[in-house]
């Protein structure tokens, strides 16, 4: 069974220090897409980190099946602590300027939405990916700018942005919720069958507007 590193790192050609971005896998650990999301983000410019939530169990086992299911028997409230020490990790390294953006997709666009209650001013920029909102009573801790992605069929994470666009407002934090027409949930990952070219491409070009707008 394959087996990888316990995390993608990637910085840009050129001298640094570069603005720092952790990119957060979804609910199957590190797989080939995610790792590709992190090389775009450093042609991009950024210093980019993706974590492999499944290091303890290994690591990725090379299909998303089985990491899946290895992912699903962590314990849950490590796995987050494991993204948020990424995230303080990336933004503290001598090659980072000191300016950090989080992103993430599914599972990993809810826990971009944790990272941002629990780091408060250390993180300037959020952009989660279909991902389930954070906790009404934790949005006030939010001091990074938000910029969520949403697929048009995916009510289980829709449904919990009403009350965190009314906590975003009522709390004078800059945001934008974009929801992609005729999209469903993984709309972004262009290994699965609900790739949608379009709005994926458009996604991730107004992510990269948004990291470089908040972290020059």
């Amino acid at each position: 069974m394959a087996r990888r590193s316990a995390a993608t790192w990637l910085q840009p050609s050129g001298q640094g220090p570069w603005p720092a971005v952790l990119v957060i896998h979804e609910n199957r650990g590190l797989n080939p897409y995610i790792e590709d999301v992190a090389r775009r983000a450093a042609v991009e410019g950024f210093l980019a980190l993706a974590p492999d939530g499944l290091a303890p169990l290994g690591g990725y086992p090379g299909n998303d099946d089985d990491g899946s299911g290895m992912q699903a028997k962590l314990d849950q409230a490590k796995l987050r602590t494991d993204m948020l020490n990424g995230a303080k990790f990336v933004k503290s390294h001598k090659l980072s300027n000191g300016k950090l953006g989080v992103t993430g997709f599914c599972w990993g666009g809810g826990t971009t939405n944790f990272i941002a209650t629990a780091m408060g001013a250390a993180l300037q920029a959020a952009v989660p990916f279909y991902g389930v909102a954070a906790a009404t009573s934790q949005v006030p801790k939010i001091k990074a700018a938000v910029l969520a992605h949403l697929a048009e069929n995916d009510e289980r994470v829709n449904s919990t942005y009403p009350a965190y666009e009314a906590a975003l407002k009522a709390n004078n934090i800059p945001f934008e919720i974009h929801k992609y027409p005729g999209t469903q949930h993984g709309f972004h990952n262009d290994s699965t069958p609900r790739y949608k070219e379009e709005a994926a491409k458009l996604a991730w070009q107004r992510t990269i507007a948004f990291f470089r707008k908040n972290l020059a």
